[in-house]
């Protein structure tokens, strides 16, 4: 019954990333709305990691199945893609480098700031 309850959250926040996509007059995708929310969420200590991480484990162990239907579509337009397939091999790999520059760029970026938070904040205790 933990794990449905976790999923219910699950669902839930991405169901309020949906809202906010419909609402919101941005070209940002609905998925980003509810990674957002869910990190807010988890910061903000208003929902606990308890609270998710079951569920969230579970779907992170079948996440290599959820790439199979975009593959076979891939493989069902082989006729559309293979006079440019260079093409979509370079801008996978130029796209890919830029995604992992940029994420770890964020990563560090965000490491620092927790850095001098946690570091003011034990100054004040």
């Amino acid at each position: 019954m933990k794990f449905v309850k976790q999923f219910t959250i699950l669902v839930t926040v991405c169901f309020i990333g949906e809202i906010l996509y419909r609402i919101i007059p941005l070209p940002v995708p609905a998925s980003i709305y509810g990674l957002v929310l869910m990190f807010l969420a988890l910061q903000a200590k208003i929902m606990p990691l308890s609270a998710v991480d079951q569920a969230s484990d579970a779907i992170l162990s079948i996440m290599p199945l959820l790439f199979i239907p975009s593959t076979v579509g891939l493989i069902l337009a082989w006729d559309i893609l293979k006079a440019r397939w260079l093409q979509f091999l370079l801008m996978g790999i130029v796209g890919s480098i830029v995604v992992f520059f940029a994420a770890g760029h964020v990563t560090q970026l965000v490491i620092r700031i927790m850095k001098k938070f946690n570091g003011k904040e034990g100054q004040h205790d």
